[in-house]
């Protein structure tokens, strides 16, 4: 895959026509004056007129446009330096550009058409003079001198080539990690949102039910507090469900660094139980302590199955149960609710049941979340303890 540095954002990026023009201006006058004075030192050739010039500053300014169109650069610079030596100016410094050329053209990725043109160029320019003027050709000496100097410049531009693309990649991978990050980092406060504050919103509105509910003899400014508080919850719920849609993006992968662990059991069960809820807690094993990743996602499962129970099931009996295995840990909650209820109405339904599956898989793990048969709901992971960060 060749990627292209050009396309790299940056200030280099829009300075750099203006560098490789000034660069490109002060090598023509400086390869006019060195043809000059090389011409000078050359009686046999055609004497250095505007024509030389002319050419040495075609083959010299089109370096300004290298980067941009590196092979129409490299067809100019080739075609003005050919006519150059055909019509016998003398040798001299106009090989620069040539060599600029060249080599910009084989690190731009673009190795065919600097192959066709070294390969042009090693059979036409030794053979000039013999073929235009009677003089004698390359020696054999000076041909493979040629060659191996072609070869030299090739190998030198490809590393250059293979170096840059390197760094470019690198900057790749670089800005995916970033968005990476990013993305998990998203997701995070997603569902920590959802976990956290998502938890206490639907305890303060089933509360307030409960209390309107029970206490029907409370006074009128009572009773219309406690539903504002309900009403206010119902719509703070609705909208922090707006703002994790906007932070959870389709296909961004689970993250793995929750928060809380299971040592804050006991506080979220009280909570639960304010609410109105009889819960059971059984440990099976012996209790440990655990990976960070599988403590905190074990604590956020049964507090979200907790949430569910609280907003759907009506009055029921729940059983949280831990169990510690050699090798995985197991949390399960179970409620004799009202059965099939909304947020177990389809495999991952709601975002409470995405957020467990995604805790689940980021770990390895498993998760069933469903209708019990007989009866009520239930919520099952097992969480690998080997594969936990």
């Amino acid at each position: 895959m060749r990627v292209d540095v050009r396309s790299l954002p940056g200030s280099a990026s829009r300075t750099r026509p203006i560098v490789d023009g000034l660069l490109a201006a002060g090598l023509a006058a400086l390869l006019t004056m060195g043809t000059y004075l090389a011409s000078q030192g050359q009686p046999g050739r055609r004497p250095f007129d505007a024509a030389a010039v002319a050419l040495v500053i075609a083959a010299a300014g089109a370096l300004a446009w290298r980067r941009r169109h590196p092979v129409p650069v490299l067809g100019v610079v080739f075609g003005a330096t050919l006519i150059y030596f055909t019509l016998g100016y003398a040798n001299g410094p106009i090989w620069l550009a040539l060599i600029i050329a060249y080599f910009t053209t084989v690190v731009a990725g673009h190795r065919l058409a600097a192959a066709v043109a070294a390969v042009v160029g090693f059979g036409v320019f030794p053979w000039l003079d013999y073929l235009l003027r009677n003089q004698p050709g390359p020696s054999p000496a000076g041909v493979a001198g040629l060659a191996a100097w072609l070869l030299v410049l090739l190998g030198a531009a490809e590393a250059v080539r293979i170096r840059r693309e390197r760094a470019a990649e690198a900057a790749r991978m670089r800005e995916e990690e970033a968005r990476r990050r990013a993305g998990e980092e998203r997701l995070r406060i997603a569902r920590e949102l959802h976990d956290a504050l998502g938890h206490h919103l639907s305890l303060i509105s089933m509360q307030s039910g409960v209390a309107l509910h029970l206490n029907k003899e409370l006074p009128e400014q009572a009773r219309s507090s406690l539903a504002a508080i309900k009403q206010a919850s119902k719509e703070a719920l609705a909208e922090l469900r707006s703002v994790l849609d906007i932070l959870r993006q389709e296909g961004e992968p689970a993250e793995r660094t929750p928060t809380w662990t299971l040592a804050r059991l006991e506080d979220l069960v009280s909570q639960a139980a304010a609410a109105g809820l009889v819960i059971q807690v059984e440990t099976d094993g012996e209790a440990r302590r655990l990976p960070f990743a599988v403590d905190v996602a074990a604590f956020r499962i049964v507090q979200e199955a907790l949430t569910n129970v609280a907003r759907h099931a009506g009055t029921a009996t729940a059983t949280v149960r831990v169990s510690y295995g050699d090798r995985d840990l197991l949390v399960e909650v179970d409620d004799d609710g009202r059965g099939l209820s909304p947020h177990g109405s389809g495999p991952g339904a709601g975002k409470g049941i995405v957020g467990m599956r995604e805790r689940v898989a980021a770990l390895g793990g498993d998760l069933q979340a469903g209708p019990r048969p007989g009866g009520g709901f239930r919520v099952r992971a097992r969480l690998p303890l080997d594969g936990a960060p």
